[in-house]
C-alpha cells in the first residue's frame, strides 16, 4: 500500500513539474527581456544612471548582458521542449522534432546576436565573416546538409509515415528493399527489414521509388468436375451396385 502511495505521489510531482515547465520558460523570457532593456539603457542612456559611477555603470551593462544570455538560453530550450511536447501527439514525432530544432536554432541565434550587441561587439563585421564561414562549411558538409533538407522534404511531403510497410527501389540501395519504417530522423530513416534495422540516408530515400509492398498473387482456384474424382479431369466410370 505504501508503494502505491509513493507511485501516486511521484506521478503527481511529475504532473506538477510538467505544468510548471512553460511558466518557467515564460518567466525566463520576461527576465531576459528586462535584462536586455536595462543593459541597453545603461549603455546608451547615461542620464538614466546619472547618480552612479562609471565602474558601477559598466558592471550593470555587462552583468545584465550576461543575465540576458543565461535567461535567453533557458527560455529558448524550455519553449522548444514544450513545443515538441505539445505537437508530438498531433503532428507526430518527426514534425515535432523538426519544430523543436527550428526553435532552438532561431532562438539561440537571436539570443547570441542580441548578447553581442549588448557587449558592444561589432555585429556587422561578424555577420560578413559568418556568411563567408557558412559558405565554406556548407560546401564541406554538402552531403550532410543534403540529408537534412531531404529529411525536411520527407516530413512535409509525407510519402510514408512511421509504421508503414513500404518498398524502396533505387540503384544506390542495391535494388529493392522491403520493410517497415520505424523512425524518420533529421538525417536518416530507420528501416526494419525482417528484424534487421537499417539507417538509410534521407537523400537516398528521397531519390528512391517508394510504394507499398505488393501482396503475393494467389493461385486461382481450380475448377472441379462433379463427375470426376480429380479436378478438371476426365469423367471416370462409377462402380456399379454390388
Amino acid at each position: 500500500m505504501q508503494n502505491g502511495r509513493q507511485i501516486d505521489l511521484s506521478a503527481h510531482v511529475e504532473r506538477v513539474k510538467r505544468r510548471a515547465r512553460p511558466w518557467k520558460s515564460i518567466i525566463a523570457l520576461l527576465l531576459a527581456i528586462a535584462a536586455a532593456v536595462i543593459s541597453y539603457r545603461a549603455s546608451h542612456d547615461k542620464s538614466a544612471f546619472a547618480g552612479t559611477s562609471n565602474l558601477t555603470r559598466q558592471f550593470i551593462i555587462y552583468g545584465t548582458a550576461v543575465l540576458f544570455l543565461i535567461f535567453g538560453s533557458v527560455a529558448t530550450y524550455g519553449l522548444a521542449g514544450k513545443a515538441r511536447e505539445l505537437l508530438e501527439p498531433t503532428a507526430g514525432r518527426a514534425h515535432a522534432a523538426i519544430i523543436r530544432y527550428a526553435i532552438l536554432v532561431v532562438g539561440a541565434s537571436t539570443t547570441l546576436l542580441i548578447a553581442l550587441v549588448l557587449f558592444g561587439v561589432p555585429v556587422a563585421q561578424l555577420v560578413v565573416g559568418g556568411a563567408l564561414t557558412t559558405i565554406v562549411v556548407s560546401i564541406a558538409a554538402q552531403q550532410a546538409l543534403g540529408n537534412v533538407f531531404a529529411g525536411l522534404v520527407l516530413v512535409l511531403a509525407r510519402p510514408f509515415k512511421v509504421g508503414d510497410a513500404i518498398r524502396l527501389r533505387a540503384g544506390a540501395l542495391g535494388g529493392t528493399l522491403d520493410g517497415m519504417v520505424t523512425d524518420i530522423g533529421i538525417t536518416y530513416v530507420r528501416f526494419d527489414t525482417d528484424g534487421s534495422v537499417m539507417s538509410i540516408p534521407n537523400s537516398q530515400v528521397l531519390n528512391a521509388v517508394v510504394g507499398p509492398i505488393p501482396s503475393d498473387p494467389e493461385d486461382p482456384p481450380a475448377a472441379a468436375d462433379g463427375k470426376s474424382g480429380t479436378p478438371g479431369g476426365p469423367e471416370q466410370p462409377q462402380p456399379g451396385p454390388a
